[in-house]
């Protein structure tokens, strides 16, 4: 049997990111994949008329008019239906989970290219009837005569017509992931000053290389939409100071606000994964590098913070490759909350944490936090929660690209139920 072939990653496309009911409210979900799609689909055409082997597509906020969005997506993008398509899911971490996923299926063997991706519209939520009422109305539908439905009718009570509403809070805890962070942060003494540093610097950031042109062979047009619609210019310290809390109105000790957490967003984003072989297929042109290693991590939600598992997963992929903090040039963290960055940081320096919980009995040395997302994190570009992680790969595909032959990267993606995935690259 052949030997599995390196896995690269090559830099992928995206819509513009705008806030729920904002510039992108009109496009659901399928609407706002399909451009990506048809985008990326072009670019194989560009190098030669080529196709992706296979394709993973996910989004976090059911909808009872698909089962499969990647299949629907791939049909309404136009795309060779031969292309078999599958769907994922793990909250924030789905499209990158989705990346590992193609990882994994990619062989050299006929299967040497995906297209993977994700995309959420905060703005198009579907509300459905509770199962009580559902079961009822099925129940309706069944009965043959008047009498029977009448009878039926009589059985109906107030309390099934109740609505379910989809919620970002997690089911097992009753809590929001805001909620739980505020938990964190306090365990972990972040400071609210600390949190809007992190904020304005994901601002200042984003909004430099939207200036430089870095996202310009990032992000498609949608619509009138060409840029992120989040990131603020004006952002400051003091505005940022001045935010109530968002979660923890009550105690007087709350700490993450509407500035320092990241917006509900609506967005697609894709990205190539590639056998050597696969990435022939694409324009040359396109920033391409290497996956090293990956870990998927997931720990006690209901102990060890509902956001942590990457503070668990990150020291343990590095230890297995014989990397400290300070040999990775570029780090890019998910920032869901300014607060839960700082306290990934602020395990991942802590002695005792490694080896207690993390089980790595090694120094790993200081953070450096100079080189945290140097192109803007989610708190200033958006969280579409099924798009983050082709989002985040992509952006540090190309930046990592840019930096020479063994550079290093690591992703890191904290997810919703206390779970996360970690990538480490390198540049060729």
């Amino acid at each position: 049997m052949a030997s599995k072939p390196d896995i690269w990653l090559a830099a992928g496309l995206r819509t513009p990111f705008a806030k729920a009911d904002g510039a992108l409210k009109a496009h659901d979900a399928i609407a706002l994949s399909v451009p990506v799609v048809q985008a990326m689909l072009a670019q194989l055409a560009q190098a030669g008329g080529a196709r992706p082997d296979f394709a993973v597509w996910g989004t976090v906020i059911p909808n009872l008019t698909w089962s499969n969005i990647a299949r629907e997506v791939l049909l309404d993008a136009g795309a060779d239906p031969a292309i078999p398509a599958f769907s994922t899911i793990m909250a924030c971490s789905t499209s990158m989970i989705g990346v590992i996923e193609a990882a994994g299926m990619i062989d050299g063997r006929g299967r040497d290219l995906a297209l993977v991706g994700g995309v959420e519209s905060m703005s198009k939520v579907q509300v459905g009837a509770s199962i009580a009422f559902s079961d009822w109305l099925k129940g309706f539908q069944g009965a043959r005569t008047v009498g029977q439905k009448l009878a039926h009718l009589a059985r109906l009570k107030p309390s099934d017509l109740k609505l379910w509403i989809p919620k970002v809070a997690n089911r097992t805890t009753g809590l929001s992931m805001g909620e739980h962070t505020e938990i964190t942060a306090k365990q972990w003494r972040v400071s609210r000053a600390d949190q809007d540093q992190v904020a304005f610097e994901s601002h200042q950031h984003a909004v430099a290389a939207w200036s430089a042109g870095f996202f310009d062979d990032l992000v498609i047009p949608v619509g009138d939409l060409r840029r992120d619609a989040i990131p603020r210019p004006d952002s400051t310290l003091e505005k940022l100071a001045k935010l109530p809390p968002a979660f923890d109105k009550a105690s007087g000790q709350g700490t993450l606000t509407a500035g320092n957490s990241s917006p509900l967003t609506d967005g697609a984003a894709a990205i190539w994964a590639a056998s050597q072989a696969g990435l022939a297929r694409l324009p040359a042109e396109i920033p391409r590098v290497r996956v090293v290693d990956h870990e998927v991590t997931a720990i006690d939600l209901r102990h060890e913070g509902l956001l942590m598992a990457p503070a668990y997963g990150v020291p343990r992929m590095l230890a297995r490759n014989g990397l400290a903090y300070d040999d990775v040039g570029l780090w890019e963290i998910h920032e869901a909350f300014a607060a839960q960055v700082l306290s990934h940081i602020a395990a991942w320096e802590d002695a005792g944490f490694r080896r207690d919980k993390a089980g790595v009995d090694r120094d790993l040395g200081r953070f450096p936090r100079e080189r945290m997302n140097p192109t803007g994190g989610s708190l200033a570009l958006g969280h579409p929660f099924g798009a983050t992680g082709a989002r985040i790969l992509s952006q540090t595909v190309k930046e990592l690209a840019s930096r020479g032959p063994g550079e290093k990267a690591v992703v890191s993606i904290c997810a919703d139920g206390g779970q996360g995935t970690m990538m480490l690259l390198e540049a060729g």
